[in-house]
């Protein structure tokens, strides 16, 4: 399927394959390498969280949040 064929696409179509690929992709994250700052990078703000320095959010609230800003 080509860039041009995508965009023609219905938005819940797109959204369809979109999740289809995501969880595709899911399932095969243990064979992606991670790169040493990367790991580095998430100890560092796993620190922060624990210490009290940063604060972790729920996704469904952050979605949440994020569609009541859009609306008038």
């Amino acid at each position: 399927m080509s860039v041009a064929e995508v965009r023609q696409l219905p938005l819940a179509e797109k959204l369809q394959i979109m999740e289809a690929i995501w969880e595709d992709l899911r399932s095969q994250a243990e064979q992606v390498p991670v790169p040493a700052w990367h790991k580095e990078l998430l100890d560092e703000r796993r620190k922060a969280v624990e210490e009290g320095r940063e604060e972790v959010f729920d996704w469904d609230a952050v979605k949440d949040c994020l569609g009541a800003r859009r609306k008038p």
